[in-house]
């Protein structure tokens, strides 16, 4: 099941250094490893935006979330 391209973008910028965007798409270890470092500081985040906006972001199941 493909996972809604809006609502990870939305997570994603509001609440990314917290990791959501990637507990939503099935992805909890690396959500883990980003409420632990803020999402890497702040450039993870920031590269996961790009990613997604690109459609290159994949969800737990190595899918592409896109539109």
């Amino acid at each position: 099941m493909s996972k809604n391209w809006l609502m990870t973008l939305l997570f994603a910028i509001f609440l990314g250094s917290l990791g959501v965007h990637r507990f939503y798409v099935g992805r909890p270890v690396s959500g883990i490893v980003w409420i632990l470092t803020l999402g890497f500081f702040g450039i993870g985040t920031i590269v996961d935006i790009i990613m997604i906006v690109m459609g290159k972001f994949k969800d737990g199941q190595g899918n592409y979330v896109t539109e």
